[in-house]
């Protein structure tokens, strides 16, 4: 058996078994993203002028690794979500089967979000990362995603959100370097 299919199958057994879990699964796959972007907007309301441009560098590059990133993979390589052909435990009904799984588009967006925020502010960043890690696993719960896509994406959007902030870095650099000329 491979990797992929014995994870898949070790987190979606439970799908099913349990109201309070399928429900708190669905929220998380579902629901709890739209937490994690208030939770942004709280860091503006508490002072904009100096989390502005963490939380404009998070999700640029978060929109960056999901919309551009992402995008490229889908087209390059589909990957049928678990549903499709497997018996797994759907618990999202009504979700497009002709949508590419690989990488996870949600772990690609909320990792790289993570990963900048953590930059800025350590215990902000580790907050984030367990709200996606809670929203990945919980894609897997409700079949909608393999185990190796929510591992690529969060992947792929770490090493995103590092060479961005490298990048943000470098150019905050060299502006300051222009001003003081």
């Amino acid at each position: 058996m491979n990797f992929d299919l014995y994870f898949f199958n070790l987190i979606n057994q439970f799908a099913g078994k349990w109201q309070w879990l399928d429900l708190s699964a669905i929220f998380f796959a579902k629901y709890f993203e739209y937490i994690l972007l208030f939770y942004l907007l709280l860091f503006l309301a508490k002072n904009s002028k100096k989390y502005w441009v963490m939380v404009k560098e998070g999700l640029l590059t978060a929109i960056f690794a999901r919309f551009i990133i992402g995008e490229i993979i889908y087209k390059i390589w589909f990957r049928q979500r678990p549903f499709v052909n497997k018996s797994a435990h759907l618990l999202l009904p009504n979700y497009n089967p002709q949508e590419a799984s690989f990488p996870s588009g949600h772990a690609l967006f909320y990792f790289a979000l993570s990963t900048i925020i953590y930059n800025y502010n350590k215990k902000a960043g580790i907050l984030l990362y367990i709200g996606s890690f809670l929203i990945v696993i919980a894609r897997v719960f409700v079949g909608v995603h393999w185990p190796l896509d929510i591992i690529a994406g969060a992947i792929l959007g770490i090493v995103t959100g590092l060479l961005l902030n490298k990048l943000f870095k470098m150019i905050k650099f060299l502006n300051k370097q222009a001003v003081d000329k």
